[in-house]
């Protein structure tokens, strides 16, 4: 896995340097020379990928990127290093819409995109753990699953919800025609960025409960860096006489 560490140490500035302006580039063509538009399109992966997992590393201390250029737990150019390929994902899995709101059509664009971005997050956050590269803190983590296991816990719920917003909100900057309404621009830029950052952890939170029995947020790390172990019990072993069965399904031991 030490080639794999390589190439996502490489890969953190060289796709965000390189792909970035060229996503850039593409939105603007695509909106005509709109740049208040492409802002809009590129700020909800950027601000979803400073605000979210900036919490999660050095606030809750649920993971760490394991690289030389840190603030903390979380590395600076992060938002950029999501939001390059996010971007670029939205730009493939929403194709230019006509004005006029169909619930049909954001339906489809939510689940096309929400489908890809959480597919290939998951994948790269796999690769991510069993690498090294990024360190992970949740209970699955503490118990010794495979990245597979830890990865899957959060990345197809956490990232395919981001993804259903972020098609929802492309598919409805060409539905209400937000380049020529200010205030359909102003209020997509609200509500798709709190939307972006709120549902995500709701449903990451909620998928936790269902699965886990809790809410996913809490670290299994102690002050000195190691990782605590998940609670367990301890079973005292007695001498055993003989055991008996006095009905169905209670057993009596006797010494």
């Amino acid at each position: 896995m030490n080639g794999v560490r390589r190439f996502l140490r490489w890969y953190q500035f060289v796709v965000p340097l390189t792909l970035f302006p060229l996503s850039y580039l593409l939105w603007l063509r695509r909106y005509d020379g709109d740049h208040s538009l492409v802002l809009l399109a590129l700020s909800l992966p950027v601000v979803f990928a400073y605000v979210v997992p900036g919490l999660g590393t050095n606030w809750l201390g649920l993971w760490e990127i394991n690289t030389r250029f840190r603030i903390g737990r979380f590395r600076p150019h992060h938002g950029f290093v999501f939001g390059t390929a996010t971007s670029l994902f939205g730009l493939v899995c929403v194709p230019e819409a006509a004005a006029g709101f169909s619930l049909g059509a954001c339906l489809r664009a939510g689940l096309v995109t929400g489908s890809v971005i959480g597919f290939w997050n998951w994948l790269y956050d796999t690769y991510a753990i069993k690498s090294g590269f990024i360190s992970i803190y949740t209970r699955l983590a503490a118990e010794g699953q495979p990245a597979e296991v830890v990865a899957t816990s959060h990345a197809p719920v956490y990232f395919g919800v981001f993804g259903a917003c972020y098609g929802v909100c492309l598919q409805l900057v060409d539905a209400l025609s937000a380049g020529r309404n200010r205030g359909v621009y102003v209020a997509l830029g609200l509500a798709g960025n709190l939307a972006a950052v709120v549902f995500p952890v709701l449903a990451y939170v909620l998928w936790s409960l269902a699965t886990q029995g809790e809410s996913g947020l809490k670290a299994y790390r102690t002050k000195g860096g190691r990782q605590d172990e998940p609670e367990r019990r301890e079973v005292e072993l007695v001498p055993v006489g003989r055991v008996r069965v006095s009905r169905p399904g209670r057993i009596v031991v006797e010494r």
